[in-house]
Parts: structure tokens; sequence; C-alpha cells
């Protein structure tokens, strides 16, 4: 018995030594993967910012000089101003319907027609391409909650929008419009929620208020910085 008993320790205690043998390379591992991760995100975020200092040095006064000034004088002199505000209003309405960003519209009604009517331009627009979104997303109201099934905690979030009362409604989706959630999505994905269309619309005005003024500003900035820098 007691023969047996001693087998049985020393097979404990080889176990146990194989175990923690065993287990520390596996730390060290660990330990070598979590350091790699955090030197690869250092030199990325570095790069990152370094790529956007550049960019925005010399990037975007050469954007603004050799493509979006000559873009804004070919389309003032090949339309007349009226014919113009039209090609302006039916872009920024219909860009969020095939999902394309707006803001190079917004940025040349804000450059053309100043600070008044151009976010006249910029509203009507995009208050009309708000509600296309809407409207077409009711009729596949089916195909996009399955769709949004493949992400829950957006489909959460958009869900959040939906609660409570008009009120309620309202001021959550104005912040929708100013935080960072893509808003071309968010047109077509609300359609899956209890989402009134008055409080949808008005949330989404008073939420694009800010943006409109925010493009037609940097446009400004922009333009007098390209402006200085050439006189300069």
């Amino acid at each position: 018995m007691s023969s047996q008993a001693d087998g049985e320790h020393v097979r404990l205690v080889i176990s146990n030594e194989r175990i923690t043998v065993e287990a520390e390379p596996q730390i060290e591992r660990s330990n070598h993967r979590s350091l790699k991760w955090w030197i690869k995100t250092v030199i990325l975020t570095i790069v990152a910012i370094v790529v956007s200092a550049v960019f925005l040095k010399w990037g975007v006064p050469f954007m603004f000089e050799k493509v979006l000034l000559p873009m804004l004088q070919w389309e003032a002199t090949a339309f007349g101003r009226p014919v113009l505000a039209l090609i302006l209003v039916a872009s920024l309405a219909f860009f969020p319907v095939l999902l394309i960003p707006s803001g190079p519209s917004m940025w040349l009604a804000g450059m053309i027609f100043g600070y008044g009517l151009g976010f006249v331009i910029i509203m009507v627009g995009t208050t009309v391409g708000m509600i296309l979104p809407y409207l077409i997303g009711l009729l596949f109201r089916d195909r996009i909650h399955q769709w949004l099934k493949k992400w829950p905690q957006t489909a959460a979030m958009i869900r959040l929008a939906g609660e409570g009362n008009g009120f309620q409604q309202f001021r959550v989706v104005a912040l929708f419009r100013i935080s960072p959630f893509p808003y071309t999505i968010f047109n077509y994905a609300i359609v899956v929620t209890n989402m009134r269309f008055w409080p949808y619309l008005c949330g989404s005005i008073a939420g694009m208020i800010p943006e409109a003024f925010i493009y037609i500003y940097r446009l400004y900035s922009i333009s007098a910085t390209c402006l200085f820098c050439a006189v300069v």
C-alpha cells in the first residue's frame, strides 16, 4: 500500500510540475503578444498622426487649389445660379438614397452661394434626402430587419431611437445626427423601430443644422488659409 501511495504521490508531483512548466511558456507567449500588440498600436497611431498632419498641411490646400476651385469655376460658368442651385439640391437629395456622402455638395453650396442661401440649399436638399430613404425603407422593412440581425449591437442602438414619446424620439434622432453614426444607413434602418415620421423628420432637421454650418465654416476657413498661403 505504501509503495502505491508513494507512486501516486510521485505521479501527482510530476503532473503538477509539468503543468507549471507548460503554463509558464503560455504566459510568456501571452505577454509577448500583448507587448507586440501595444507596439503595433503605438506605431500605427504615430503613422496616422503624421499622415494626417502632412495631409492637412499640404494635401488639403493642394486639393482645394487644383481640384475643388477648378470644379467650382466650371460649375459657376457652365450653369446659371438657379440651375446650379437645383443641381445641388438634387445631389443632396439623391446621394443619401444611394449611400453616397453629400459633403462635397455641401461645400459647393456654401462656396458658391455663401452662408445664407447656401444654408437654405443644404437644408432643403438634405431634408428631401432624409425623407426619400425613409419612404423607400418602409417598402423593404422586412429585408432591412433581417439585414440588421447580422449586427445586433447596431440594431440595439437604432431601436433606442424608437422608444418613448414623440419628444423623446425627436431628441434621440437629433443626437444620432450629431453623432458619428452614419446617417445614410440610419435613414433606412430607422423604419424597423417604432419611430414616427414627424419626430424623425424634425429631429433630423434639428441635428443637421449644426452640420450644415460646420461644413460652410470649414470651407471658408480652408479658403481663407489658401488665400493667406498664396499671399505669403
